[in-house]
């Protein structure tokens, strides 16, 4: 069971410009670490020690996964997780 994974464009420089990847994964967690291992990198920019960076958000379908189960939200392969890099500044 793979997940189409969405990748900002900050980020293709590590799926050599490719806009999506399929995963495999179960959870989340499983899924980053899947993905880590394919395409180097992306655990850093996305994790740190206390899980998901603040500065990143990370959806399934439409949810962000801080109010699902977060890192140990369930994946059937049938949804796409999007990466989404949060913006800030403006007036």
């Amino acid at each position: 069971m793979e997940t189409t994974v969405r990748i900002p464009t900050p980020l293709r420089t590590l799926t050599g410009g490719e806009e999506s990847v399929s995963i495999p994964g179960a959870t989340v967690k499983e899924l980053i670490a899947n993905l880590e291992e394919k395409h180097p990198g992306f655990h850093d920019r996305l994790l740190d020690d206390k899980g998901v960076r603040r500065f990143v958000n990370l959806y399934v379908g439409e949810e962000d996964i801080r109010f699902l189960d977060g890192l140990d939200t369930k994946l059937d392969g049938k949804e796409e997780l999007s990466i989404v890099p949060a913006i800030a500044g403006g007036s």
